[in-house]
């Protein structure tokens, strides 16, 4: 008899520490250790210096599985892993990690961007109809009266029947959120400079229209330096009076300084889980208006939602072992417009 030949890809963890403990549950690391030559319980934290175990399963990785606080492939990394063919991304944006050293090796990359996106357009989609309810101003003025109170008068111009919502961007997130926004009674604006034909159900149309027609703007571009303050004094100055912008992008991608004044006058309202800088100053008015909900970067995958992240990565990790294409494959040529 010849002894058996183990044909399984090696892997290695590699990601910031203590999330795998967050990301993995026991039936992941176990369907790992089906799938690959892997100690599912090694991870490394950092892959510039590593330690000798570390280094050790570096040396045969096929793939390194990474998250967040992965450890950036520079050249000198790559050189510790000569046999690496292929980053499993169990997260959104590659941009931390990923380096030109990346593709100019020729490794195959992939990620879990598309798990990330369900919570971002559930987040947004509740966002979206909160906003028009007034459930923010609603609630805060019930705690101030504390009575009965003539709310069918106060709210003439509240209510999600027909209101006009502007989706910026027709990332993975926007269009999800067009897909959750088909089965209510909205106008639809899309503004994308890459989109040439509408999803169904909406219209599509410059930024600066957008801003001017919807009550409601709802932020899902990538962070590239062409967005950088994309929503800026004009296209806030041309929103209506009482238009609920949301965020849940990145901070940069609205002038927060050109925004304050509106905010500050009760003129415009905002939901936003991004800002720019990302934590805003102690005196910043945005902790304090009533017309600003302010959440800390948690529409994104947390809790219980990092499983399914870890879910599409683990499938991508049999796809490479059955030889077949990933599902959600990263290209160099990608990151020019996504995040």
């Amino acid at each position: 008899m010849h002894p058996t030949t183990d044909n399984r890809p090696t892997l290695l963890l590699a990601m910031g520490p203590g999330v795998d403990e967050r990301l993995l549950t026991e039936a992941h690391r176990t369907r790992l250790s089906h799938l690959t030559r892997t100690d599912p319980h090694l991870v490394a934290h950092d892959l510039t210096s590593p330690a000798p175990r570390v280094a050790a399963a570096l040396a045969e990785a096929e793939i390194l599985l990474t998250c967040w606080g992965a450890t950036p492939l520079t050249p000198e990394v790559l050189d510790r892993a000569p046999r690496l063919t292929a980053v499993v991304h169990a997260a959104g944006s590659v941009k931390h990690h990923i380096t030109d050293a990346c593709w100019d090796r020729g490794l195959r990359v992939t990620s879990a961007a598309a798990a990330n996106a369900l919570p971002v357009a559930e987040y947004t989609l509740a966002a979206i109809l909160f906003a028009g309810k007034r459930v923010l101003r609603s609630a805060q003025r019930y705690a101030e009266l504390r009575t009965d109170h003539a709310w069918l008068e106060e709210s003439t111009t509240w209510g999600n029947h027909r209101r006009t919502i502007g989706i910026v961007g027709a990332s993975r997130i926007g269009r999800r959120i067009l897909e959750l926004l088909r089965p209510f009674d909205f106008e639809v604006l899309l503004y994308d400079p890459y989109v040439t034909t509408p999803p169904p159900g909406t219209a599509l149309v410059g930024l600066d229209e957008l801003c001017a027609r919807s009550t409601i703007v709802s932020v899902h571009a990538p962070q590239l330096p062409a967005t950088h303050h994309m929503i800026g004094a004009a296209q806030l100055a041309a929103m209506p009076t009482g238009t609920t912008l949301i965020n849940t992008a990145r901070g940069s991608l609205v002038d927060e300084q050109a925004l304050l004044p509106h905010l500050v006058s009760g003129r415009l309202h905002a939901i936003l889980d991004v800002t720019d800088p990302e934590l805003p100053s102690p005196d910043s008015p945005l902790w304090t208006l009533p017309n600003v909900l302010l959440t800390p970067h948690v529409a994104g995958s947390l809790g219980n939602e990092l499983h399914r992240m870890a879910d599409q990565a683990i499938e991508e990790v049999a796809r490479y072992g059955r030889g077949e294409p990933f599902a959600e494959e990263v290209r160099a040529s990608d990151l020019q417009r996504s995040a």
